[in-house]
């Protein structure tokens, strides 16, 4: 429908210029130009893919035309959705998702953690989470991830109290503020165009965005200068913009806006060069093609319903970046467009539903009544159907007139079958259910087995996980802030700021990394030095609300006790005084025992003397008077005492041996004392 606004006639309209026609025809002859590329190559296969999510089936879609059934087997989209929930726990589970680091030179971090602290406050005030999630979602689906960062001014209405002046009253009411707010929207793939020849934003000769916008939101524009002041009209019929496929799309009070964002020829802004007082200079021949492809500068064009200019300014940002992120689900190298989940089950779910269908198309030939009968037999005008109770006229025997029959037997197989190709259909997405890890590993696998399926099934999250955080999260964080350090320097100051993604794991990979610490945790069990180390690795990769108190118990409860602490020293120290008082007591008993050996041992060597002289006394008493029998007398005797001497010598030998031996213990016994002595002393120390 193409209906003039109804407008004052004294209106004064922006008529175009020459240099307006021109920007207008540069933009639009090259984005019909990427739009056929894009529609031809990838529009019909989006589309399916859209619909195949949503369970919605389209004649297009039959695997054989004689096909009847219309079902659609939920397998891709739970692969979807798997996907998508496990990278968007991984992004948004632990918290927060990116970190800001500073100059190492720096001696104030914590003007870093203040800036982040509140950039994370403007982001979740404008939902970035939400709008990150629906990115994600349709990067699933066609491949694709992208956002637009638009700058706003807005308004939010505060309750206020404030005392009215003279009196003792208060009036209730809302004060109005006007910020800045920094928001991400999501762009459809089939609402993005980029020049074919590039693999990303930034090196493209531009992207646009196009799609249908309400009409009061380009007269709002209009009224505040954002937009020129030009006749807008109401845009034609276009159901391939649309976001989503409906069966009737509403088409009133819409307009065909696109936004560009890329370089321009300078001549062609030679209007708004010329106030600042800069000229335009022809390097090139006017009938050259570089002569279309010079001087360029980055611009921002809007064009309603592709004829009507609404904006032509140069790139308004400090960086001179272009405010669009995006991301490959999965990459595809040399290429801006990726490959998504939808893609990689495409094959698997049309041989699911192929399956499904003819299944179900058999079960309507074997398990719904059909009868053959003769018509010529029949009363005229009869209206022949089967149900139960019904009275069947016939003109002679019914089992001669009706025949009941079905064609065939259901196979029981199909079934099966689509199990086997849903199993395959997992294996082609890297996705995961109880259904289907079993399949994953070999049965006979163990739980090694299960743990190598579940790590390659992880380091396909990882890598969708890389994409997004170095393609489209720190590229979205970095031009975000750079927008609040231009728009509003008050709370935002300008300094050159490194942004790191902080991303964690998934759903799957922590319940993973679980297991494996609790494995460990039983290999070394209670006792181990590191149980503390594993019991907090294993709080920190949880997901509990209190897993912070925990950690910090943890913590407190690690640290030694002071009173724990001092009793074990007093402990010890009892210990140690009772070992020195039993060494003491041994050291005395022992010196006691040498004493006493020292004692014997001079008394056995002084037993032979006096012996000795015991025997020479006795040898020269009582002897004869008569001098021959005196001398017979004394030589028997000192023989005598010969004989008792060699045994008292003997015996006094054997003795001082045993002595001996005794003072040998003695010294053994010393030299064991000594190194116990040596050994209690360093234990103390």
């Amino acid at each position: 429908m193409a209906e003039n606004m109804d407008m004052n006639e004294g209106t004064q309209w922006d008529e175009p210029t020459e240099s307006d026609k021109e920007i207008i025809s540069f933009v639009i002859e090259h984005t019909d130009l990427w739009r056929d590329y894009r529609d031809q190559n990838f529009l019909d296969d989006w589309e399916e893919y859209e619909r195949i999510f949503r369970g919605e089936w389209e004649a297009q879609d039959k695997t054989r035309e004689s096909e009847r059934s219309r079902i659609i087997s939920p397998a891709t989209q739970q692969a979807i959705e798997t996907r998508h929930a496990e990278i968007m726990e991984a992004i948004f589970g632990d918290g927060e998702y990116f970190d800001i680091k500073d100059d190492v030179a720096d001696q104030q971090p914590m003007d870093v953690a203040a800036l982040k602290i509140q950039l994370q406050e403007d982001l979740e005030k404008q939902k970035v989470r939400k709008q990150i999630d629906q990115i994600e979602l349709m990067a699933e689906i066609y491949g694709t991830g992208i956002g637009e960062i638009v700058v706003k001014k807005e308004t939010e209405y505060i309750p206020s109290t404030q005392p009215i002046p003279g009196s003792t009253q208060a009036a209730y009411g809302v004060v109005e503020r006007e910020y800045t707010c920094v928001k991400l929207n999501p762009v459809n793939p089939k609402n993005f165009l980029i020049d074919p020849n590039s693999s990303t934003v930034e090196d493209a000769l531009g992207v646009a965005v196009e799609k249908f916008v309400s009409i009061h939101k380009i007269v709002e524009g209009m009224e505040k200068g954002i937009y020129r002041k030009v006749n807008i009209n109401y845009a034609a019929d276009d159901t391939a913009l649309e976001p989503t496929q409906e069966l009737k799309q509403f088409q009133d009070g819409k307009v065909r806006l696109l936004t560009y964002y890329g370089l321009v020829p300078r001549e062609y802004l030679e209007q708004l060069e010329n106030t600042e007082g800069e000229e335009v200079v022809d390097l090139f021949p006017d009938d050259s093609v570089a002569d279309d492809y010079s001087d360029l500068v980055e611009a921002i064009i809007v064009i309603a319903n592709d004829s009507m200019l609404l904006k032509a300014e140069k790139s308004p940002y400090m960086m001179k970046d272009r405010p669009i992120v995006a991301y490959q689900d999965d990459t595809v190298p040399n290429r801006f467009w990726g490959r998504g989940t939808a893609e990689k089950a495409y094959n698997m779910q049309k041989a699911i539903d192929a399956q499904l269908r003819s299944h179900l198309d058999s079960l309507a030939l074997t398990t719904s009544p059909m009868i053959a009968m003769d018509a010529t037999r029949l009363p005229r005008g009869a209206k022949f159907e089967v149900k139960p109770g019904k009275a069947i006229l016939t003109n002679g025997a019914p089992s001669e007139i009706l025949f009941p029959f079905k064609f065939g037997q259901t196979d029981q197989t199909n079934i099966a079958t689509s199990q086997n190709f849903e199993r395959m259909l997992l294996q082609a997405t890297g996705t995961v259910d109880s259904s289907g890890m079993p399949s994953q590993a070999p049965r006979d696998a163990g739980t090694g087995g299960m743990s190598m399926a579940m790590a390659g099934i992880i380091k396909k999250y990882k890598r969708t996980l890389t994409n997004f955080q170095e393609d489209f999260l720190i590229p979205f964080i970095r031009k975000a802030a750079y927008r609040y350090m231009q728009f509003d320097p008050e709370r935002y100051p300008s300094k050159d700021y490194k942004f790191m993604p902080t991303a964690t794991l998934g759903i799957m990979a922590r319940e993973h990394e679980q297991q494996q610490f609790i494995a460990l945790l039983q290999t070394l069990g209670p006792n181990t030095p590191v149980l503390p180390l594993i019991l907090k690795g294993i709080i920190g990769n949880s997901s509990l609300s209190n897993k912070v108190e925990l950690s910090a118990a943890l913590d407190q409860m690690s640290q030694p006790n002071p009173q724990v602490q001092q009793l074990q020293q007093a402990e010890q120290q009892l210990k140690l005084q009772a070992a020195q008082a039993q060494i003491k007591s041994l050291d005395a008993s022992a010196a006691k025992d040498m004493a006493d050996a020292q004692k014997t041992m001079v008394e056995a060597q002084l037993a032979p003397k006096e012996t000795e002289a015991k025997v020479i006394s006795s040898i020269s008493r009582n002897l004869p008077q008569q001098g021959n029998e005196a001398n017979v007398e004394f030589d028997r005797r000192v023989k005598i005492a010969e004989l008792m001497l060699k045994e008292a010598d003997l015996k006094n030998n054997t003795k001082i041996v045993e002595l001996q031996m005794s003072n040998k213990a003695a010294t053994i016994g010393k030299t064991e004392e000594d190194f116990l002595n040596n050994l209690t002393s360093k234990l103390s120390q």
